[in-house]
């Protein structure tokens, strides 16, 4: 079993600092919000997507999947009582020359094996989709 570790701590009320190995990252904890810093909801749709990059990193070479660059939107619907995050929903754009089925195949692998991508999908309805950069 792999396990991970962060420590976070507050800097004033308006924000906190989290902190993983050498990493550190400003985390908006004001009431009112900020926009120069992730919030928790937008901290948590971050990991997914990062789970899913990941994702993509460890899968393609074994894929022998050819691409040039992706990137992915998410948007996460939350339920006020009691508070949580109810729905994720994901569009992975590639920009790729392979074909539809192999594209298709980089999004099953991508859903398989996801840490984070799996944690979600069994807490909430997390729906999504994969398409050629246009």
């Amino acid at each position: 079993m792999r396990e991970y570790s962060v420590t976070a701590r507050r800097i004033d009320a308006h924000g906190g600092e989290a902190r993983a190995k050498e990493a550190a990252l400003t985390i908006d904890t004001d009431l009112s919000g900020r926009v120069d810093a992730f919030n928790p909801a937008e901290l948590f749709l971050a990991s997914i997507a990062a789970c899913m990059l990941k994702g993509i990193e460890r899968v393609t070479p074994l894929l022998d999947f050819k691409l040039r660059g992706v990137s992915i939107n998410l948007h996460g619907v939350r339920q006020d009582a009691p508070p949580k995050i109810v729905s994720v929903e994901y569009e992975i754009i590639v920009d790729t020359d392979e074909s539809d089925h192999r594209l298709d195949l980089l999004h099953k692998n991508i859903r398989k094996f996801g840490t984070i991508s799996n944690t979600v999908a069994d807490a909430a309805n997390l729906t999504g989709s994969i398409k050629r950069k246009t």
